[in-house]
């Protein structure tokens, strides 16, 4: 569909329901990264590198020492044991951040702090604890003498210069969401910025006179907005800066006014919670048709079968459905892909693993997301329902550390039977803190 062409309401007849891998490659069909810039690395965490990296330094920069001890020559005290030590003259002390000028002489030994450069003539480290004096460290008075009373090898307790990084080597590709140990490297390399591509900005719509806003009491027949607090929060946790519109009511010019507000803001994406279902009073379909076309899609999933797509002026618009658990999951499937495509991830990373079911479990047969507790016993993942299934239970959401896949034509699964899993957070909380071996069975797909 091509952006900001004007057309009527698209309506997809049952027959026609999309599969949710058909529905996702529609909305990112067309979808490319967004403009670059450069930011700061300590701004950088969870943006997308949008080029590469190599080094122009070595990592270590120098030779330094692994632990703290005394650079020794290692065939000095290749015969070193705790009946037999060898006795070496302490000939210097080097704490981390300064050079030691002098060499290492043969017969000798210099006392050094972890990080700290080795003195030339030095290619090992003896830790201090297989010394005669454990304690003599630092701020405590160099000692003449140590006996060493256990051998060690050549580079043995010693980093060596580009034992991490070498110079010009590949440190990063592009399309990488920045984490903690990447913004490491570049400030370990000297990188103060880096380009990255731009966060996508969503406009979020919630629309509907029953709704109010939260520091509002409710009066019969009214509800908080939490929809649209839920959606900004996951548009912020996938990268994207929400833009939240505020309580849209129904009417036809008001929601046009919304839209244009979106505009303004030069968001990125539109994202409407209800409002777009066929019903008499679903003004936000209306409103995008005058300057711009909507597809009203079935797509073959539970929760969130009615879906809307679009653009106005130029700009996509996603319809999600009203009740907040289809929305959320919705959101996820959906809406995510498209805000990692427009981050600059080509692919949407996700956390699966395999869990065995705890208990029977049903759907419709639709492609069903079952919201679940994953715990890890008996040497395995396992699988128990958080609660009610109705997409408009909140709770049991909040329950949930993961999402059953239960794929499409699935109607019902004994206990014992395996499936995948999507995690949504607080898996740590859930597995048992005796039986960690189980980690490894995680793994990160793509989509």
């Amino acid at each position: 569909m091509p952006p900001g062409s004007s057309g009527k309401l698209v309506r997809v007849t049952p027959s026609a329901m999309l599969s949710v891998s058909e529905a996702r490659d529609r909305l990112l069909a067309g979808l490319t990264p967004l403009d670059r810039q450069v930011v700061r690395i300590d701004e950088s965490l969870n943006r997308v590198l949008a080029e590469e990296v190599r080094a122009s330094i070595a990592l270590p920069p120098f030779d330094n020492s692994a632990m703290d001890g005394y650079a020794v020559r290692a065939a000095d005290v290749g015969s070193a044991t705790m009946g037999k030590p060898v006795v070496l003259e302490v000939s210097g002390d080097i704490p981390a951040g300064v050079v030691e000028s002098r060499a290492l002489m043969p017969g000798a030994a210099m006392r050094i702090m972890t990080g700290a450069m080795l003195p030339d003539g030095a290619d090992a480290v003896v830790p201090v604890e297989s010394t005669s004096s454990p304690g003599a460290m630092s701020g405590v008075k160099l000692p003449e003498r140590i006996e060493v009373v256990s051998a060690v090898g050549v580079g043995e307790h010693v980093r060596r210069a580009g034992g991490d990084v070498k110079p010009g080597q590949l440190i990063l590709r592009g399309g990488v969401r920045l984490g903690p140990p990447h913004i490491g490297m570049l400030a370990s390399l000297g990188i103060p910025g880096i380009s990255v591509y731009r966060r996508p900005r969503v406009a979020l719509l919630s629309t509907g006179d029953e709704l109010v806003e939260i520091d509002q009491p409710i009066r019969p027949g009214q509800i908080h907005d939490g929809n649209g607090y839920a959606l900004a929060a996951a548009a912020r946790a996938a990268g994207g800066t929400p833009l939240r519109l505020g309580i849209v009511p129904d009417r036809l010019e008001a929601v046009v006014a919304c839209l244009e507000q979106a505009l303004a803001l030069e968001a990125d994406l539109i994202v409407s919670s209800a409002g777009v279902s066929l019903g008499a009073f679903d003004f936000v379909r209306a409103a995008i048709e005058r300057e711009g076309r909507l597809e009203f899609w079935r797509v073959n999933i539970r929760p969130g079968k009615p879906f809307v797509f679009g653009s106005y002026r130029n700009l996509p618009f996603v319809g999600l459905p009203g009740n907040p658990v289809s929305a959320l999951v919705t959101f996820e499937v959906f809406v995510r892909p498209m805000l990692d495509r427009m981050s600059g991830l080509v692919e949407t990373a996700r956390a699966r693993l395999r869990a065995r079911l705890a208990e029977p479990v049903g759907s419709d047969g639709r492609e069903s997301y079952l919201r679940a507790i994953v715990t890890w016993e008996n040497g395995r993942y396992q699988a128990t329902l958080a609660g009610s299934q109705d997409s408009g239970v909140l709770s049991s959401l909040v329950r949930a550390n993961a999402l059953i896949v239960l794929p499409a034509g699935s109607r019902s699964l004994a206990s014992g039977e395996e499936v995948e899993i999507w995690l949504t957070g607080g898996l740590g909380s859930m597995v048992s803190q005796t039986e960690t071996s189980g980690t490894e069975m995680l793994s990160v797909d793509r989509e």
